[in-house]
C-alpha cells in the first residue's frame, strides 16, 4: 500500500481502530499510538506536527461515533438547553435533562482550557514510549482504585452537583499524558460521586464528545501544513475510527450493566507490563 507523507493507509487503518477501541475502552488511545507504532518499527516521526493533527483527526473521528451513537441523547439535551435560554433558568435544577446539560458543560468548559492551555508543552511526550508504557501501569492503579469508591447504588446524573461535573471535566487533563484513559478518569470520577458503572459510563463518554471534537477542529488543519499529503490516510483514518467508537461505544454500554472496572484494569496492567518490558528489551 503507498505511503502518503511518511504514513501507509494501512499503518492509518491499524492506527483509527486504536484509536476507536481504547479511546473509550480505558486503555488510552495516546498511549497505544505512541507505544505500536515504534514495537512495530514504522519510523514514524511522532513528535511531527503533522502526525500529531493526523491523530487528532482519529480523535475527531471517535467523536462522531460518539455523536452517532448517542444521538438522540444529544437531540434532547440541547432541546433543553435551548428551552433553559429561553424559558430562564428556574427549572435548571428540577428538569433533569436541563441539569444534565449544564453539567456536560460545566465539565467541559474548564477542561477545555486547561486542556488549551497544556496540549503544546506535552506533545514532546509522543516520543516517550516507555512513559506510555509506565503510564499503562498507573491508568490501571487509577481504576483499581476507583473500584474501592463505588457505592453500590445509582444517583444518577442529575444529581451531581456543578463543582463535581467541573472536577470531573478537568481531570480529563490527565489523558494528555499517553498512557492514562480519558474515559478510565471520568469514570473513576463517576464512581466517586455516586454514579454506577452504566451511569459512569453514559457520562463519561457524553462529557467526551465535546471536549474531543473541539480540540480536533482546532488542530486538523495541520494536516495540510508544509504540503505533506496526510488529508487520504486521515480521511481513512477518521472513518474507521468513527465506526469503531460506536461499536465500542455499543458494546460497552451493555457491558457496564452487569460487568466492573477491574477486568479492564488488569488488561491496562498487563498491556503495560509487556510493553515495558518490550521497549526495555529493545523490541
Amino acid at each position: 500500500m503507498a505511503a502518503h507523507g511518511g504514513l501507509s493507509l494501512v499503518q492509518a487503518f491499524v492506527l483509527a481502530v486504536l484509536q476507536g477501541f481504547t479511546e473509550l475502552f480505558p486503555f488510552s488511545s495516546l498511549g497505544f499510538q505512541v507505544i505500536v507504532p515504534r514495537l512495530l518499527h514504522w519510523g514514524l516521526d511522532q513528535s511531527s506536527p503533522q502526525f500529531l493533527a493526523f491523530v487528532v483527526t482519529l480523535h475527531l473521528g471517535t467523536a462522531f461515533g460518539l455523536l452517532v451513537y448517542f444521538w438522540r441523547d444529544w437531540v434532547r439535551l440541547l432541546v433543553a438547553l435551548w428551552r433553559s435560554l429561553v424559558q430562564g433558568f428556574d427549572r435548571v435544577r428540577t428538569d433533569p435533562d436541563q441539569k444534565t446539560i449544564w453539567l456536560l458543560i460545566a465539565g467541559t468548559v474548564p477542561a477545555g482550557l486547561v486542556g488549551l492551555a497544556f496540549r503544546h508543552p506535552l506533545g514532546h511526550l509522543f516520543a516517550a514510549p516507555r512513559l506510555a508504557a509506565a503510564m499503562l501501569l498507573v491508568n490501571a492503579g487509577i481504576m483499581w482504585f476507583g473500584e474501592r469508591l463505588i457505592r453500590h447504588r445509582d444517583e444518577g446524573i442529575p444529581k451531581m452537583r456543578f463543582l463535581q461535573s467541573a472536577g470531573i471535566g478537568v481531570a480529563q487533563i490527565l489523558a494528555l499524558i499517553p498512557g492514562l484513559s480519558r474515559s478510565g478518569v471520568t469514570m473513576v470520577g463517576g464512581l466517586a460521586v455516586g454514579l454506577g458503572y452504566e451511569t459512569a459510563a453514559r457520562f463519561s463518554f457524553l462529557l467526551a464528545t465535546p471536549i474531543i471534537g473541539a480540540a480536533a477542529l482546532l488542530e486538523v488543519h495541520k494536516l495540510k501544513a508544509g504540503g505533506h499529503g496526510l488529508l487520504v490516510p486521515a480521511a481513512v483514518g477518521f472513518v474507521a475510527a468513527a465506526v469503531v467508537a460506536y461499536l465500542s461505544a455499543r458494546y460497552l454500554m451493555r457491558y457496564f450493566r452487569t460487568r466492573r472496572l477491574a477486568p479492564l484494569a488488569a488488561i491496562s496492567a498487563a498491556a503495560g507490563l509487556v510493553f515495558t518490558i518490550l521497549l526495555a528489551l529493545g523490541a
